[in-house]
């Protein structure tokens, strides 16, 4: 543990700043400050509490007169080194494509990591969904994040196209063109950190996801420089499919193999029980993560990290759900995740532990939000604030209420 993880995990107060979110972002981060609050109350006997300090982005700073991604909140975040966040939409018109992506970018959270599982009591498109349990790590900056794009039929895209075909390219006239880079740098530290965290929880394997078999030179690159991290930094406690098919023993070690990326969404279905943590480029990532939580329940109930090597900030994988915002039919079991992820990487991991036993509990008992109870019999649906009541209940504690900084 470093000076900074040994005095975080010491701490008697916690600052966290904290995004709302727009849409049903400020209801379900209600209910999850509420949820957490009673944890870290019952975890440790009131000895620990969070101040919450919450901070503006999207549609709740251009009401306030501010750019929809202010500085001073990326400065927050920066300072603080952790994060909560709800969903957020991107203003229409000028200014980033994501205020999502800006926001990995301009801290730099290379890495957004998603553990996916089965809870008993929802329902699941797969005939057995208790075989689920990986985590996908999923490179977070380049690829289609850091991609560059010219319009069909501007100058700029005709332009390239002349260049690309005078070095033996073939392009249809009047195409667009898009560019999507990917370093050695930032693929190999994102295969790193999969691997360290294999490694550190007792995982079988780390899989490179990737359509190198098509983009050589790109996805190929992505597959070539994970194994290259594996031989180089980690020899002793690895091993490849290509060295067990040769005679070496799997035994005691981590198995580091790769996959096509169209060949991974049949694993997912078929065999999801043999795959542990999964490494990917960017839009990979995307597809292969949603998909997973889809055959568990949906993206109601996957958490997600960005992590980078001084911040990390954890947040709702869903979008802003507008139609239902105000309703009190959002489910807020996604960022209650998330928060419990946020503990566990501030080392506050008894919290974080009851939160999960908490939720799994009410999950069981049939405590269900509208849309984990769409096509469920006998089941009365709960509303927002009644389901983080029922897991708070499951705690033992409802907790003193966190402090919300001026």
């Amino acid at each position: 543990m470093n000076a900074s993880a040994a005095n975080r995990a010491q701490s008697q107060l916690q600052i966290i700043p904290f995004i709302a979110g727009d849409g049903i972002g400020p209801e379900i981060m209600a209910v999850t400050r509420t949820v957490l609050d009673a944890a870290v109350a019952s975890a440790y006997a009131g000895s620990r509490q969070i101040e919450w300090r919450p901070l503006l982005a999207g549609a709740a700073a251009v009401a306030a007169g501010q750019a929809p991604l202010p500085e001073a909140t990326i400065a927050a975040i920066a300072s603080h080194g952790v994060a909560l966040k709800g969903p957020l939409t991107t203003p229409v018109g000028a200014g980033h494509r994501s205020l999502n992506v800006a926001l990995r970018q301009a801290l730099d959270l290379y890495a957004n990591v998603r553990p996916v599982r089965h809870w008993p009591g929802v329902a699941s498109p797969l005939r057995h969904p208790e075989r689920v349990d990986l985590v996908i790590f999923r490179e977070n900056v380049e690829d289609v994040y850091a991609g560059i794009e010219f319009e069909a039929g501007t100058q700029a895209a005709e332009d390239l196209i002349g260049w690309l075909e005078e070095r033996g390219a073939r392009v249809l006239d009047g195409s667009a063109i898009g560019i999507k880079p990917m370093s050695r740098a930032r693929s190999e530290r994102l295969v790193r950190d999969a691997i360290r965290f294999a490694l550190a929880t007792g995982r079988r394997s780390v899989t490179l996801v990737h359509k190198g078999n098509i983009m050589k030179a790109t996805e190929g690159a992505f597959c070539r420089w994970g194994y290259d991290v594996a031989q180089r930094d980690f020899p002793a406690q690895t091993v490849t499919e290509e060295q067990v098919a040769a005679g070496a023993s799997v035994a005691g070690r981590l198995l580091i193999r790769d996959r096509i990326a169209d060949a991974m969404f049949q694993e997912l279905l078929l065999r999801p029980e043999a795959y542990d943590v999964l490494a990917t480029p960017n839009l990979n990532g995307d597809y292969l993560s949603d998909a997973a939580a889809a055959a568990v329940g949906g993206l109601g109930l996957a958490p997600g990290a960005n992590l980078g090597a001084e911040t990390a900030l954890f947040e709702a994988v869903h979008g802003t759900a507008p139609d239902l915002a105000g309703q009190d039919r959002a489910n807020p079991s996604s960022l209650l995740l998330s928060g419990a992820m946020m503990l566990d990487h501030l080392e506050w991991s008894q919290a974080a532990t009851a939160v999960r036993r908490a939720l799994a509990t009410a999950l069981h008992d049939g405590c269900l939000t509208v849309d984990l109870a769409a096509g469920r019999r006998n089941v009365r649906p709960l509303g927002t604030a009644a389901f983080g009541a029922a897991v708070r209940a499951r705690l033992g504690h409802e907790g003193k209420a966190g402090r919300i900084a001026p």
